[in-house]
């Protein structure tokens, strides 16, 4: 059964986290993805440690082995006029091109927007960078903690009143990588119902923005949020986490007054049943504290694990906090077929599953793996192969 973008071709030049996971994406669902990387180290998230051996037996770094499987790798030295001129070759088959370079990089190369619109009127052309494309912002450098950091969510996750840092790249993923899918993939159908191309400008700080909605909401109504004290930072007795007699946490999101009472009469606190932020409980107040501290003395009663079974047949929103090693091992993910063992490499997915299509199947390719392959296919022969090999305008995989 064919994929929903077969057929498709992305050519993808950008490197690290975000551009090559929303490509991963992109290469699940069926599209042709060809990773274009340079002459020297080419995406250097390869030799980030740790490392860990894949099916095929080479060593590599699992987070970049998940990120960039189904795709093909080709490496073009841009600064060569014959590299450029390769990739206007590889453009003129595509549907779409997504760069992470700073603004202007593509225009300086003589590859920006207008060259490859003229080559290829229907291509998507996708920039994704931390700032976007305009703004004083625009040229600054930034990683995912910035991100964050700029737009007011870092503020709003804190720990003992200091900014934490959770090990998920929020600004990265889900700022970047989730907005570029999203506004690509509506660049795509707008191509195929017009067949005018566009230009995308993705920038991770809008992407967080845009979706940072309560603390705008409180804002709006003349509070200021409090990281620990609204209602969906723990402000709340029904909405946050407590320690167990075995040192674990439990996760209580009764947001809802049906789902407290069920969570207080299993907990054995009927009680508090009247006692939620529904019925008048002001989030982050002194009598909403009592209530937590209440609720927290009962938790440490019981350890994780008896806490499971007490919760296992109650409609309560009460799940354990687990570590990212139990996560990959529950039952449910399982179930969903969303983790695989490639040797030594997880790779976990489908975003969602679509007609139960699964991940792609080929493996993240070396460096420069498909150089020859993709050469012979825009119709090369093998003495303009060895031309450019020689001239290291590209390089395939033995370097």
């Amino acid at each position: 059964m064919s994929k929903p973008l077969d057929g498709f071709r992305i050519l993808d030049l950008t490197r690290l986290l975000p551009g090559p996971a929303m490509s991963m994406h992109l290469a699940d669902l069926g599209a042709d993805v060809i990773k274009v990387e340079d002459t020297g180290d080419g995406d250097y998230m390869r030799g980030f440690p740790p490392l860990a051996r894949n099916d095929a037996g080479f060593e590599v770094n699992a987070a970049f082995e998940n990120i960039n499987r189904g795709k093909r790798s080709i490496r073009i030295d841009l600064k060569q006029a014959q590299g450029r001129e390769l990739l206007l070759r590889l453009v003129a088959t595509a549907d779409a091109l997504v760069e992470g370079f700073r603004p202007g990089v593509m225009d300086r190369l003589g590859l920006g927007w207008d060259v490859l619109n003229r080559c290829n009127p229907k291509l998507v052309f996708c920039s994704l960078t931390g700032y976007g494309q305009s703004g004083p912002l625009a040229l600054k450098a930034g990683h995912d903690l910035n991100y964050c950091a700029m737009t007011g969510v870092l503020d709003q996750i804190r720990a003992d009143g200091t900014p934490a840092m959770p090990n998920l790249q929020i600004g990265d993923l889900l700022g970047g990588t989730l907005t570029a899918l999203s506004a690509l993939l509506a660049a795509l159908l707008g191509a195929q119902k017009t067949g005018r191309g566009s230009r995308v400008d993705v920038a991770m700080t809008d992407g967080l923005l845009v979706h940072h909605v309560f603390p705008h909401g409180d804002l709006d109504s003349g509070c200021t949020p409090v990281a620990g004290a609204t209602l969906l930072t723990g402000g709340a007795p029904c909405y946050r986490t407590y320690d167990t007699a075995d040192g674990r946490q439990l996760a209580v999101g009764a947001l809802e007054l049906k789902f407290w009472q069920a969570f207080c009469d299993a907990a054995g606190l009927p009680d508090l049943r009247d006692r939620h932020w529904a019925l008048g409980l002001a989030p982050g107040s002194r009598e909403a504290e009592e209530v937590a501290h209440q609720v927290a003395a009962r938790v440490r009663g019981k350890t994780l694990s008896d806490w499971e079974a007490v919760f296992a047949r109650v409609d309560a929103c009460v799940t354990p906090v687990l570590t990212p090693a139990e996560a990959l091992a529950h039952p449910h993910h399982l179930a969903r077929g969303l983790v695989h063992r490639r040797g030594q490499v997880t790779a976990v997915g489908p975003l969602a599953a679509i007609d139960a299509h699964g991940i792609a199947e080929r493996r993240a390719p070396r460096a420069g793996e498909h150089t020859c392959e993709l050469l012979t296919e825009l119709g090369l022969g093998p003495t303009e192969v060895a031309a450019l090999l020689a001239a290291r305008a590209v390089v395939g995989a033995d370097g």
